[in-house]
């Protein structure tokens, strides 16, 4: 991943394109930091299909563990008792 900065970018803006378009991803920065990236529209378009899932919830994933056992059990419970005292 190359790495460059906004001016720099809007002068070779077209070679840039054609680098993400090749399938590298490139890093503009601003002021130091990095600020976006450019990248190619297959590489895009599989980012939006992945944001996009449907992802189930840590319980909802681990419920489908196949193990003979009650989850509905009590020791399955969440405990929201403080696991320590503490002082502000």
């Amino acid at each position: 991943m190359s790495s460059i900065g906004v001016k720099e970018a809007k002068a070779g803006l077209s070679g840039l394109v054609d680098d993400a378009a090749s399938g590298e991803f490139v890093t503009i920065t601003k002021d130091g930091k990095p600020a976006a990236v450019l990248v190619s529209v297959e590489a895009a378009e599989a980012a939006k299909r992945a944001l996009a899932k449907d992802r189930p919830s840590l319980v909802a994933h681990l419920k489908l563990f196949p193990a003979d056992v009650d989850l509905d059990d009590e020791v399955f419970a969440r405990n929201r008792q403080p696991s320590r005292e503490i002082e502000l």
